[in-house]
């Protein structure tokens, strides 16, 4: 007969195995933290390019045009920032992710991946398409608050194959997107709050809870 002690000892096993077969939960707190750092040297990049332009058009009249060739200077350099910043924060978040794995233990890439993978993918793929139009139409002042929304809505849509804080740093991503479309004119402050502050503070509590080494 098993003791109380042994039972107990043996459902925590039992339970630890299922939430493992069920959700990727190799996700790393220093992941959150650096993808949070990258979004805002990229803000800061933006801000100062931004502030550049600005200047010139101020010196310029010929400049103020959205569609002049500056402003279209302007719109590329920013996709590029935003190119960089996206896949340095998918390169640390890869790298952080794989040592988590290979210390616990865990598959990397299987079918929890793979859901999680999917459920991320299908509403920022949509998302993206629904900037891109956006853009075409020229209404940019929108796609820093639709990326937010956009980004919470992917991870409150993947929450339930990973761990559950996943959910609410979804839910603050589209709160704080939500209030930027009221906003107008401070989405890159948003953006920078949501994808830089949020993700650092996020990952510091995964850190502390999950990761730290505990006396």
């Amino acid at each position: 007969m098993y003791s109380q002690d042994e039972s107990l000892e043996a459902l925590q096993d039992i339970k630890k195995m299922m939430e493992r077969s069920s959700r990727f939960i190799s996700l790393s707190g220093w992941s959150g933290i650096a993808a949070g750092i990258c979004a805002l040297l990229g803000a800061w990049f933006a801000h100062n390019k931004i502030t550049q332009y600005s200047t010139e058009a101020n010196t310029d009249k010929t400049t103020h045009d959205i569609f002049s060739f500056p402003q279209i200077g302007l719109l590329q350099e920013l996709m590029l920032i935003a190119l960089f910043t996206f896949m340095a924060a998918f390169v640390f978040a890869f790298i952080f992710t794989y040592l988590r794995s290979k210390k616990n233990k865990i598959p990397l890439w299987g079918l929890t991946a793979k859901r999680l993978l999917i459920n991320t993918a299908i509403p920022m793929m949509v998302g993206g398409i629904v900037i891109l139009r956006m853009m075409q139409l020229g209404y940019y002042e929108l796609v820093a608050s639709s990326c937010l929304v956009f980004y919470g809505l992917a991870l409150v849509n993947a929450s339930k194959y990973t761990l559950a804080e996943i959910r609410y740093l979804g839910y603050a991503e589209l709160i704080l997107g939500v209030i930027s479309f009221w906003e107008i004119g401070f989405g890159l402050y948003f953006w920078a709050a949501g994808f830089g502050v949020l993700h650092i503070i996020y990952g510091t509590w995964m850190w502390w809870k999950y990761e730290r080494v505990k006396s």
